[in-house]
């Protein structure tokens, strides 16, 4: 079978690379104890370059002719560096050892990229935030002899999946090393992930060159913050929040006071730790701020105490809204007593008409219930 490939290798003297894989990057042609024969014809494909060894001995004393896309017969004429390892003098025809090396020029896409871990970005307004990304990315050969040397090695096929081992570590250090440098807030990264992108792009390019590849893009898919400013970005949906810390501060606690209003028994706990100091000193500038307004605007009174209109459950059926005469008016036919259940805006269940501080005045004149005999 040996002498067979050798007789056969004999009649064969066209070298070429007819790529059919996709994942292919640099395809070693392979021909019987690497002898080409002097004249031989070597096609280059478009989107191929073409790499001579001398006899396998990779170095870059060794790495000798680069052959672009185009038919070549090949002769010392168009073969000077390795006619000059070899010392051939002119009009050598004697079969030589080489290696050929094919490379594909083309773009090779959706290699995937990540952190190697949380990157730790300083932000104006959240202070130090660890983050973490992933992504893909775009590469293509840029320079052949430098590529053979740094990646390829004596390999017969290089792959996409062999260059995304070989640099998915190196490239996700360098992204989280480049992250705190890219310029955009913590806030706005995951709705400028093409930005981001761009100008990790920008700041990561050269690492690759040294590898002789060029990088093409970078897109960032996925970013990933802490929960506590996910929360954050969730709650400025009703108000740019996070542009003005103080004002965010503020419509937290409008938020707090709301819902203490709605339970007196929260309010009271809350007063007897000390948040409703808190809450007060937080909420000053936004009540000064709004009086403030309020005088430009004209000076308005605030509503009469205790104008809330109310529903009442009378024999377990809604009645109302009942204004403030209307209310006394059931107070004096007993449709309204002190255990009577009412509710008006802002309450967050139906409550006991004695338990509203607005309505107690209403059943002043009125003796509370009998004890229990």
């Amino acid at each position: 079978m040996g002498l067979w490939n050798k007789l056969s290798n004999e009649f064969i003297d066209i070298v070429e690379w007819l790529d059919d894989s996709p994942n292919v990057m640099v395809h070693r042609f392979e021909r019987y104890q690497n002898e080409i024969k002097m004249g031989a014809k070597l096609t280059v494909r478009e989107g191929q370059v073409a790499v001579m060894v001398n006899e396998g001995q990779l170095g870059k004393g060794q790495v000798a002719d680069v052959f672009m896309p185009g038919m070549y017969e090949l002769s010392t004429a168009n073969m000077p560096i390795l006619s000059t390892i070899k010392g051939w003098k002119y009009g050598f025809d004697s079969p030589f050892k080489a290696e050929v090396y094919f490379f594909k020029t083309t773009r090779f896409t959706n290699l995937k990229w990540g952190t190697a871990g949380p990157a730790t970005m300083r932000d104006p307004e959240f202070g130090v935030v660890r983050v973490t990304a992933f992504g893909i990315y775009g590469l293509r050969i840029r320079d052949a002899k430098t590529v053979l040397l740094e990646l390829v090695g004596t390999q017969a096929d290089f792959t996409v999946q062999d260059i995304e081992e070989n640099l998915r570590g190196k490239i996700g250090l360098r992204i989280k090393e480049v992250m705190p440098e890219i310029g955009v807030p913590v806030i706005d990264l995951e709705s400028k992930v093409s930005v981001v992108g761009q100008r990790i792009q920008e700041k990561i390019a050269a690492d690759f060159e040294q590898y002789g590849l060029e990088l093409c893009e970078v897109q960032v898919q996925d970013i990933g913050l802490p929960e506590e400013v996910e929360k954050a970005i969730d709650q400025q949906g009703a108000m740019r929040a996070i542009g003005n810390m103080q004002q965010f501060a503020q419509y937290q606690g409008a938020q707090a006071l709301r819902d203490a209003a709605q339970n007196p028994g929260m309010a009271g706990a809350m007063m007897g730790v000390g948040v409703g100091g808190m809450l007060n000193q937080s909420m000053g500038n936004l009540f000064q701020t709004n009086a403030t307004q309020t005088q430009t605007a004209g000076a308005m009174p605030p509503p009469l105490p205790g104008s809330t209109p109310y529903f009442i459950a009378i024999n377990g059926a809604q009645a109302g809204p009942f204004e403030r005469s209307a209310l006394q008016a059931q107070v004096a036919n007993g449709s309204l007593t002190r255990d009577s259940l009412v509710w008006r805006q802002g309450m967050a269940a139906w409550a006991k008409a004695s338990d509203q501080a607005d309505l107690q005045d209403l059943f002043a004149a009125m003796p509370p219930p009998l004890p229990p005999q």
